[in-house]
């Protein structure tokens, strides 16, 4: 298995599209995906993926207080947000952004878990977006979404994704007109979309980039990465590596290091851990089994590394999440017996607006 899809695995992605646009200009919204107010939608995560696929028209994007961030998208690119920060979304730069929450009471009649419809603007030229959001498990120790800029764009235009666009178009439809199983195929095409915007921004990194990503790039790393993910468990050195991709101990100890930011041994360690606390999250299997899976020789040393890195033993930890999980399905199934998000809050397109 190749790294990029061996992590995406591990992200554990679980889209939704919850917002089909229509903005006219002169328009210009700011929000930000809070995942307190996914629960309609997602299972609780400390981060929201959020991706703007521009359908017709044109606008820009950027992050608050950083022009550097600004990006201009047409019909056919696809906005990210990776950590689900506040960003701007409008016809052109300098307008007055409206906080899109608070567009909600008067624009969308809807409910929580449906796709939204949205038309608003001054009419003039239209720009149509279909706006989603993904929830990933562990945001913070994952090595591709660390790695991603904190907001970025790419063309989905070419061979191979035109498909992507009208099905997510299709199903978007059929969603907001009430069809029955359409909120599935829309997880999967939103997860789809994310996928697809990573792979092509891989593929139009700067050759001087550092990183994960370029990592990926750099056929000796690549080779290691992939052979450490299909492999996770075998007793890896910087020998072993080497000669498997053919290039000396030291060449490839410092390009992975100049590259991925840390020693390739540093880097094993820290993806067998993450694939250790996957495993203790959603399997019953007992700590042994899970230590020998991530390649320690005994249970003691798997305890040690495991509470280095996330600060409790591996026992602990997974009653603790245990116990989050219980609490935070009780407050979904209250929500959902409701009839309505908790504390009277709905979002679209991740920003909030409170209607009771």
């Amino acid at each position: 298995m190749d790294a990029l899809s061996d992590v995406l695995r591990i992200i554990q992605l679980i889209g939704a599209v919850h917002l089909d646009g229509s903005f006219s200009a002169p328009w210009c919204v700011i929000g930000q995906a809070d995942s307190a107010l996914c629960s309609a939608y997602l299972p609780p995560s400390e981060n929201v993926v959020s991706f703007h696929l521009l359908t017709e028209g044109s606008c820009f994007a950027m992050l608050p207080g950083d022009p550097t961030s600004l990006v201009q998208a047409e019909a056919g690119d696809v906005i990210v947000v990776p950590q689900g920060e506040t960003h701007v979304l409008g016809s052109s730069p300098g307008l007055v952004p409206e906080v899109l929450g608070q567009l909600l009471a008067n624009q969308v009649e809807t409910k929580p878990g449906e796709v939204m419809t949205l038309t608003y603007g001054g009419g003039g030229e239209v720009t149509r977006m279909v706006c989603g959001f993904l929830a990933p498990q562990d945001h913070s120790r994952n090595p591709l979404l660390c790695a991603l800029p904190r907001l970025f764009k790419v063309s989905m235009r070419g061979s191979g994704s035109s498909w992507l666009e009208s099905s997510l178009r299709f199903a978007t439809a059929e969603a907001a007109s009430g069809q029955a199983g359409s909120a599935t195929v829309l997880t999967k095409l939103a997860e789809l979309v994310f996928v697809e915007a990573v792979r092509r921004y891989v593929s139009t990194m700067a050759d001087d980039r550092k990183g994960w990503l370029a990592g990926l790039r750099d056929r000796f790393v690549a080779r290691a990465l992939a052979l450490m993910h299909s492999r996770t468990a075998y007793a890896w050195t910087v020998d072993a590596l080497a000669r498997e991709v053919g290039i000396s101990r030291s060449g490839l100890a410092q390009r992975f290091t100049e590259l991925v930011g840390l020693p390739p041994m540093q880097y094993l360690a820290s993806w067998r851990l993450q694939l250790a606390a996957r495993q203790l999250r959603l399997t019953n299997s007992s700590l042994m089994s899970i230590a020998e899976d991530a390649g320690y020789d005994s249970e003691a040393s798997f305890n040690r590394a495991f509470k280095r890195e996330f600060g409790q033993p591996p026992a602990t930890w997974r009653r603790n999440m245990l116990g989050a999980a219980t609490r935070d399905a009780g407050g979904e199934n209250g929500a959902a017996q409701d009839g309505r998000a908790s504390d009277n809050t709905v979002t679209l397109h991740g920003w909030p607006s409170k209607i009771g």
